[in-house]
This record gives C-alpha cells, structure tokens and sequence, in this order.
C-alpha cells in the first residue's frame, strides 16, 4: 500500500502552483496593458493615417494620449487598489484596456479617440505598478529574477502579437483589426482572472536606509530612459513604413524583431544582473542602448536598423528587472519601501515618456516628419542617464571615504 504524501510536500505543491498561477496572471497583464494596450497603436498609426481616420500629426498625439494615461495608472494605481483592494483592481483594469480596444473600433471623434487611448494608458500603468509586486512578494528571493523575466516577458510577447495580427487583421479593416484586438485581451482578462495571490500584511524592517540621491537618481535615469525609447516605440514603424518608403508590412517586420528582442530582454538581462549585479547590468544598458538608438538617425541601412529594433526591444522590457533589482540592491531590507520606490521609479517613467511623446509629437509636427532628428534625441536622452549614474555612483564613494 503507497503511503500518503507527507502534509509538507502537499503544501510545498500547492504553494509552487499558486505561484505559477499567480505568474501567469501577471503576465497576462503585462501582456495586456502594455504589449497590446500601448504597443499594438505602433503598427496601427500608419494604417490609421492612409486611411484618413486621423491626419498624421493628430495620429502622433493620439498615441501620446496613451502615455499620458499611463502616467495617472501609475499615480493612482496604488491609491485605488487601497480602496478596491489589489486584485479587484488588477481584474478592473483589464476590463478597461480591453473595453477600450473595442471602443476604439469606432472613429467617432478626436476627443472620442483620445479619451479612449487614455483610458487604455491609465489600464497598463495601474498593471505595471501593481501586477509584478503583488506576485514578486510571495516569490523566494532566489527565484525572483527568474519570475520577473517571465512576467515581462508579457511586454514582449504583446509586440510580437501585434505586430503579426495587425497586418493580418487590417485585411479586414481598421474596426476589424480593433475588435480582434480586443477578443484577445478579453481572452487574457479571464484567463489571469482567479490566479491573483491574496494581499497579506507588508513587513516592517528597522534596518539602515541607503541614501536618498541614489534613490533619486535611479529615477531621473528611469524616466530617461523611458524618454529615450519614445522614437523606436511611436515612430518605428511609420518611420520605415512612410519615411522609407517600404509600406506598413515592412514596418510590420521591423515591429515583430522588436517584439522578439522584447521577449527575450528580462530573461537575459536577469541573467546578466545575477553574475555582475544589478547596478553594473544597468550602466551598461545605458551604453548599448544609447548606440542602438541612434542607429535609425545614421541611415546606414537595412541591417543595422534590424540590429536597433532588436536591441532597443530588448532594452524597453529588460531594463524593468534591472530597475526593480536595482531598487532590492539599495533597499534590501525594506520590503514596503522597496514597492513605494517602484511606485516612484514607474511614477517617474511615465512622467518622462508622456512628456517626451508630446514634445517629440510636436518636433515631428514641426519639422515635417523629421525622424532621424527623433533617434537622435532619443540617444541623447540615454547618454544623460549614464552620466546621471556615474555621478551618483561617485558622489556615494567620496562620502564614504
């Protein structure tokens, strides 16, 4: 007779279960939010202007509309979920993106239009801030990197699927093409729908706290580098599609390797961050990513434009780990304030990425769809924060000598 398994192991079980359940969640709401909610705009803008629902200069704003909207998700993603409490709100936040897919089927007005791209934005930054640390807490320190990739990987899977659905569904239409967006994202809502972790108390800690201007600084190059990735995620595609003249399939493409390099980026530059620390991974981030930003802006032709989609992919989904890493580093015994700095970091991504969408929509508008101009203030943006870090870095050191 088989003996009955040991009440731990039975536990043990359960508890590995519901953390998968509880990442699979996350992921779909990454992959909501962000990969469709805000990425798949990218491979509809060109489609959008052909077919005179927008002019090109307004269709800019309208996808600026979205990161402005993920700018409130973020400011009050917490504040709500300390109402409805976190699930509840996760569960309402994905009905909103998705509703708001099916909405944008119907071109009804500019306000109409902005409104509902808002409301998608506002969607994906309440996910962000909420979806990863409300798993990532019930995750043993040792398999938090491993976890983390997996969840963003959601960013990147989204790319992929919009870049490969879009140009199949606009054969359909432009509503066509919005609908099926969002029986997709309804499909994820119910599928991540019960494997939220129910919320337990935040623990205290009394131990010594870092100080406040690495804290600070990792902000200001967050939001960097959120600026910095603007061009590639607004204007890639139109840029290939309409600067180059290649049509919106061959800006389709170079979306899809984006989307490649976005799935594949968290797990790689966790990897990266467990050998050489989290800190060291994301100076050298900055590097590669200020070259391959710049690449577009070089013209040096087909294959390095492949390269810069790639990487910059890369670089937008795995830069998040590295962040949240990073912020462990320097609070690693304040778990409740390790959530309120990412809080800040996600505050301060979306503030930069909203304010720089504007002001490269404006730029665009002004110099009549100047795009390698756009690449190369996106470079420049990055260049910044690996300057900003630096100091930082060398301001700690001389204090501590």
């Amino acid at each position: 007779m088989q003996s009955a398994s040991p009440p731990a192991a039975s536990g043990a079980h359960q508890r590995g279960a519901a953390l998968w359940r509880g990442t699979l969640s996350a992921f779909c709401a990454s992959l909501i939010g962000i990969g469709l909610a805000r990425f798949a705009y990218t491979p509809l803008l060109p489609a959008i202007i052909a077919a005179h629902w927008f002019a090109a200069a307004a269709a800019a704003y309208l996808g600026a509309a979205n990161l402005a909207g993920y700018l409130a998700g973020a400011l009050s993603g917490r504040a709500i979920a300390g109402r409805l409490g976190t699930p509840a709100t996760l569960r309402v936040m994905m009905l909103a993106a998705t509703a708001a897919f099916f909405a944008c089927g119907f071109p009804l007005s500019f306000l109409w239009f902005f409104l509902w791209r808002f409301a998608a934005g506002l969607a994906g930054g309440a996910l962000m801030v909420l979806a990863a640390p409300s798993v990532l807490a019930h995750v043993p320190p040792a398999r938090r990197g491993v976890v983390g990739g997996v969840i963003f990987m959601g960013v990147g899977a989204g790319v992929v699927a919009s870049g490969t659905l879009v140009p199949l569904l606009l054969r359909h239409g432009l509503r066509a093409t919005w609908f099926g967006l969002g029986g997709l994202s309804l499909l994820l809502a119910v599928l991540a729908w019960g494997g939220w972790p129910q919320e337990g108390p935040a623990p205290t800690s009394h131990a010594a706290a870092p100080p406040l201007r690495l804290l600070r600084a990792l902000y200001v190059e967050y939001g960097l580098n959120a600026a910095g990735w603007v061009p590639h995620m607004i204007f890639l595609v139109d840029f290939v599609a309409r600067g180059l003249h290649q049509g919106v399939a061959a800006g389709a493409g170079y979306w899809v390797l984006f989307g490649i390099g976005a799935t594949c980026g968290p797990v790689l530059a966790g990897h990266i961050a467990d050998r050489i620390g989290f800190g060291t991974t994301l100076r050298l981030a900055f590097v590669i990513e200020a070259v391959a930003v710049a690449l577009p802006a070089l013209g040096l032709g087909t294959l390095w434009l492949l390269v810069s989609s790639v990487v910059v992919g890369a670089f937008v989904t795995g830069t998040v780990p590295l962040v949240l890493g990073r912020i462990g580093e320097l609070l690693p015994h304040h778990p409740a304030r390790q959530k309120a700095a990412w809080s800040r970091a996600t505050i301060a991504f979306a503030l930069f990425q909203a304010g720089a969408a504007y002001g490269l929509s404006y730029v665009f508008a002004r110099t009549g769809g100047a795009y390698r101009l756009l690449f190369g203030l996106g470079a420049g943006a990055m260049v910044l924060a690996l300057a900003i870090d630096l100091i930082a870095a060398a301001g700690r050191r001389t204090n501590e000598f």
